[in-house]
């Protein structure tokens, strides 16, 4: 008896404060925080458009394998790639070369609610010989 006595003790000391915030209503929850709108209609960008890499034919040999290029950028509202970084690039011939290349790229923009927006996102680009 005593066992489930001080178990109900424990357990009333628990749903005290569970009952007391379930009991708040709901304007009062409203009032005390803003509210910010939930989306469920983005979309990312979506690459429509690509250009090739032109390397010289002289280059070729200076290329040992695959070579990747990590670039930063942002698409605008138009598709279209705006401040471009090179972050990491095994040659600094080929990460110009791809840099140009990219300048060229079109994009579907990314969307929110069916509104074009512009959103930074990192590409990485796989050079192979």
């Amino acid at each position: 008896m005593r066992r489930i006595f001080s178990a109900s003790l424990l357990l009333s000391t628990l749903l005290l404060p569970a009952a007391a915030v379930a009991s708040t209503s709901a304007a009062d929850a409203s009032a005390s925080t803003l509210a910010k709108p939930v989306s469920t209609g983005v979309t990312s960008p979506y690459l429509v458009h690509t250009t090739g890499i032109q390397l010289p034919s002289s280059f070729s040999p200076v290329i040992a394998g695959d070579s990747e290029v990590v670039l930063t950028l942002t698409v605008d509202e138009q598709g279209k790639a705006q401040n471009i970084q090179l972050v990491k690039s095994t040659n600094p011939v080929i990460g110009e070369r791809v840099v140009d290349a990219v300048q060229k790229f079109r994009w579907r923009p990314a969307t929110l609610d069916k509104q074009p927006v512009p959103l930074d996102l990192t590409l990485n680009v796989e050079v192979q010989r």
